[in-house]
């Protein structure tokens, strides 16, 4: 939150604002790009990209000229009928992430995995590039 002189009282926005930073939602109007962990093994490149609350079903993964493009596009509607009122809330939202993959990658054989929250993306590296070799100081 932001700092605050003596006797100021936070705006109720920056509150909310504050709250929606902890408790975020992956559709939002601000351009929301989920963030990517990017790890390398001997074996493969592993991506992981926390999306919550979303069913694999939301996600399109496309693999074209090697970039690779998570992406998502969401509709929901909720409606609430009570006896006094009626609230009708409407979520849209869509991201896209693209990442350019090293020629070592074996393309036919990417593997995603969504799992509580959590996208996983395993970029399989090509045999010739999991030859290691031990070099001798001269």
């Amino acid at each position: 939150m932001n700092l605050m002189k003596w006797n100021q009282q936070p705006m109720l926005s920056d509150i909310f604002d504050d709250l929606e930073r902890r408790f975020y939602s992956p559709f939002r109007n601000d351009g929301f790009i989920p963030a990517a962990n990017i790890k390398e093994n001997e074996k493969s490149f592993d991506i992981e990209i926390a999306v919550p609350g979303m069913k694999k079903e939301d996600f399109k993964i496309n693999l074209e000229n090697n970039v690779l493009t998570i992406s998502s596009e969401k509709e929901e509607e909720k409606n609430e009928e009570k006896k006094n009122y009626t609230r009708k809330e409407f979520v849209y939202g869509s991201f896209s992430r693209s990442f350019t993959l090293p020629k070592i990658v074996e393309t036919e054989q990417i593997n995603a995995v969504y799992e509580n929250g959590i996208l996983n993306i395993q970029l399989p590296k090509k045999e010739e590039a999991k030859v290691s070799k031990e070099i001798a100081i001269a």
